[in-house]
């Protein structure tokens, strides 16, 4: 399939994933589409339940552009949810009211892991042809980012049924039966594989494997069971969007900082960090090799302008100063949140935060 999209006016976030210099920090958060916004819940209302709206083009649409009518963004991501992979597997995903995500059949013994495998991705048409209609829907305003759960995260839910607080039963079948568990993480790396190609080529310009569950295992099995698949994943990816631009790859692992020496050399260009590590630490670290995305504290929205703006300044400053040479690539960073953005963020703190991100980090690169 072939799809002319119109060029980039904006394209500031995927140069920064290249590692060239940019004239400021670019910015998205993620969840920026979401319930923090009024109008957001108003078109939740109207589609009746979350996947009603995660499995209508339109409204899909409509909210991953809503948050970049407000604030001026570098980048939309695709409005989907991370589980739509295993719902596809025949799992049955529902969101009850006030509760998060369930599946109706959990992967726990030999049978249910015999039964695995990667889904037919028709199945999951809604969300490309959610990705071709907001590419389309952009215009070439920001780049469009697509993504996934990772491998080990998605295994978490298929195996505790639903989201956990101490991930007792996945940990289990880890430590008890590792081969049953490497077996559900071969088929989730070559599904995400799949599903990721197939938003790559109906339009989206970057791609975002969400390892958000990493952080949870012990130094060894983070490597064993999360690292490895991720890195599954990676190896499978195209390299070049439908426009025949190349594609940057995000990495975010929550609680992953501690690891950062074992995926400094792991095939992607972007490493996302959450609030626990310092950006500075984490640039020497990495070295020139990648992009470091991230990473203020979510909860520091909740305070005054004033004060969202003084730790934004902070995270910018802990980066340090930022690669310039327009003839070379280097350290280069993109601001975002170390994890969503809460549901009950007022949405003017937002505003102070993009535009405090924007003007300083111009500054910085004049000092």
């Amino acid at each position: 399939m072939t799809t002319s999209f119109v060029p980039l006016t904006n394209d500031t976030f995927l140069r920064a994933c290249r590692r060239q210099a940019t004239d400021y920090t670019p910015l998205w958060l993620m969840r920026q589409a979401g319930r923090y916004l009024p109008e957001y819940k108003a078109t939740r209302a109207q589609a009746g339940s979350f996947m009603g709206l995660a499995t209508n083009v339109d409204f899909a649409t409509e909210v991953t552009l809503q948050p970049l009518e407000r604030f001026p963004l570098d980048a939309a991501i695709l409005f989907s949810d991370i589980l739509t992979v295993p719902d596809a597997m025949g799992l049955g995903l529902s969101f009850a009211e006030g509760e998060g995500p369930r599946f109706a059949k959990a992967i726990r013994d030999e049978a249910a892991v015999a039964t695995l495998a990667v889904p037919d991705m028709d199945k999951l048409r809604y969300v490309f042809d959610a990705v071709t209609s907001i590419r389309r829907a952009l215009n070439g305003r920001v780049p469009l980012i697509g993504f996934s759960g990772s491998p080990w995260t998605l295994a978490c839910y298929m195996v505790e049924g639903k989201g956990s607080s101490d991930y007792r039963l996945v940990k289990s079948l880890m430590y008890s039966r590792p081969d049953l568990m490497h077996r559900i993480l071969a088929v989730n790396a070559d599904s995400v594989a799949q599903y990721l190609n197939a938003q790559i080529d109906a339009g989206a310009q970057a791609v975002m494997v969400f390892d958000s569950w990493g952080g949870v295992l012990a130094d060894g099995a983070f490597q064993d069971f999360s690292l490895q698949y991720t890195q599954r994943v990676l190896a499978q990816l195209k390299r070049t969007g439908v426009d025949g631009q190349d594609v940057p790859r995000i990495v975010f692992t929550k609680g992953g900082g501690i690891w950062l020496e074992d995926m400094k050399d792991i095939d992607c260009e972007v490493l996302g960090l959450d609030w626990t590590a310092n950006l500075g630490k984490a640039r020497a670290i990495v070295g020139g090799s990648k992009a470091l995305q991230g990473n203020l504290d979510p909860n520091v929205l909740f305070a005054p302008p004033e004060v969202v703006a003084a730790q934004a300044r902070a995270v910018l400053d802990s980066f340090g100063k930022p690669h310039t040479d327009r003839n070379s690539t280097g350290p280069t960073h993109i601001f975002n949140l170390g994890h969503g953005i809460s549901q009950f963020t007022p949405p003017e703190h937002v505003a102070a935060l993009v535009e405090t991100v924007h003007s300083y980090s111009r500054q910085l690169r004049r000092s």
